[in-house]
């Protein structure tokens, strides 16, 4: 990692009421004195214009010094607030820069400083990660959640985990150290039991991490159907606002039109797509074609059905074309819609479509749409969260997967006559290994790089 001394803007772009210049290096008093004229008391807000080189004083502000160790990034951190006008921040970066040019400062790299934090132990890599998870929350209980694993709450359960694995390895490797002794250490201390406890906790993180990262990522819900199914004005109806166009006209819609709501805290990415039929006109085709991606990249698929042409033979028939059609790998949610007009229309099951989930509802009163929000989160797996969620992402669930997949391959052979100890020991150290890629105590450099890229500048 280099060293040299860092310089960004770490608020967001444009006006503001203030703005922060941030500095993190070794020894970068001689940066300090030059731009506040003086030594600055640790952790402690001061007031003072801050200087050009040739003592003018470009704006005034309040100024933090946090000497090292006792700092964000574990190095000397400078903070300078100032008026968060766009021309203000760049002129106190290019101030910084030029006061910090012979320790060889240069402008930081997005997520830099959190990265510094990391390599210098202030934080762990789900922590880390959890910095930017807040930043990006998009709904109250994501950041909620979030706040949780920056606590560490999430690396404590992770080390919970890594120290029961640990102490189970350690019993294996000392039955291969010694095996002239006479007594069964594994048989004596239990590991089996002590295993099948391992998978039994594994299980539970799993399930929370599992909704964590729903709570990040949010749902990828499609909207598909056959034109004037009512696809735009269920949208409309999912996010309380007139987004799409609704008409009578068949093929008003063209193109997707995506809005982000949220059900129960979680984000829900609703895309309204063009109505799925077969079209001449170049334009609908494209959109159609957008349809199909979409719907086969979707964690949720709804598919509408117009209970109004229920007993039109040739457009059922084309329903259960195109229901046939949907990746049967993806969840899907058939919706009948048009209730207000259709009363006393009862919906019909087709065995054929492998329908498992069937709502009834009118997108223009409203009516049936909890039920549709509620068969929507049971489709991913949702549970009511509880006050304890944290935060996560699809690498640890799959890390976790991982972790299972050996642990149940340990167990498979220590079910055997004559278990392979040298084959559990393998399993449960690669078990291991993914574990302890989650909080970064085994990371490849390439994961790092990838992770700490995707932050903002200044942090």
């Amino acid at each position: 990692m280099s060293t040299n001394p860092i310089a960004a803007i770490a608020t967001a772009p444009g006006r503001g009421a203030v703005g922060i210049v941030r500095v993190s290096g070794r020894g970068i008093t001689p940066i300090v004195q030059s731009l506040c004229g003086r030594d600055l008391a640790p952790r402690e807000a001061t007031y003072l214009p801050f200087q050009d080189g040739q003592g003018n004083a470009i704006d005034s502000g309040l100024a933090l010094f946090f000497p090292a160790p006792h700092s964000y990034t574990g190095e000397d951190v400078l903070e300078l607030q100032a008026h968060g006008g766009a021309v203000v921040m760049q002129l106190l970066l290019a101030r910084c820069l030029e006061a910090g040019k012979e320790l060889g400062i240069r402008i930081a790299r997005a997520g830099e400083f959190t990265e510094r934090a990391f390599l210098n132990d202030k934080l762990d890599l789900a922590q880390a990660e959890a910095v930017a998870d807040l930043i990006d929350a998009s709904t109250e209980a994501a950041a909620r959640s979030a706040s949780r694993s920056l606590s560490g709450e999430f690396s404590q359960t992770i080390h919970v985990l890594r120290d029961a694995l640990i102490h189970l390895r350690m019993l294996v490797e000392a039955t291969l150290d010694f095996p002239e002794e006479d007594i069964d250490f594994l048989q004596q201390a239990d590991a089996r039991g002590q295993l099948q406890k391992l998978q039994t906790q594994l299980a539970s993180v799993m399930q929370r991490t599992t909704q964590g990262a729903l709570l990040r990522e949010g749902i990828k819900l499609v909207i598909a159907g056959q034109p004037n199914a009512g696809k735009s004005s269920l949208l409309n109806a999912l996010a309380g606002a007139e987004l799409a166009i609704v008409t009578p006209i068949a093929g008003t819609t063209r193109d997707v039109v995506q809005q982000t709501i949220q059900i129960e805290g979680v984000p829900v990415h609703v895309l309204d797509t063009a109505g799925l039929r077969d079209s001449t006109d170049e334009v609908e085709k494209i959109g159609i074609e957008r349809a199909w991606q979409h719907i086969d990249s979707a964690d949720v698929i709804l598919f509408l059905h117009d209970l109004t042409k229920q007993d039109d033979a040739p457009h059922a028939a084309r329903d259960k074309a195109l229901r046939a059609r949907l990746p049967k790998s993806r969840a899907v949610i058939d919706v009948w819609n048009k209730a207000d007009i259709n009363t006393e229309a009862t919906v019909v099951s087709d065995s054929n479509w492998l329908a498992t989930r069937s709502v009834k509802l009118s997108a223009k009163t409203g009516a049936g749409l909890n039920e549709l929000r509620a068969a929507i989160l049971q489709a991913v797996g949702w549970q009511a969260a509880p006050e304890g969620l944290f935060i996560a992402r699809q690498r640890h669930v799959h890390a976790l997967q991982g972790v299972g997949e050996h642990l149940e391959l340990a167990r498979e052979h220590l079910d055997t006559k004559s278990p392979a100890l040298e084959v559990i020991a393998e399993e449960l150290r690669l078990a291991l290994n993914d574990l302890s890629s989650i909080t970064g105590e085994f990371t490849p450099d390439d994961l790092l790089g990838e992770i700490f890229s995707k932050f903002c500048i200044g942090k």
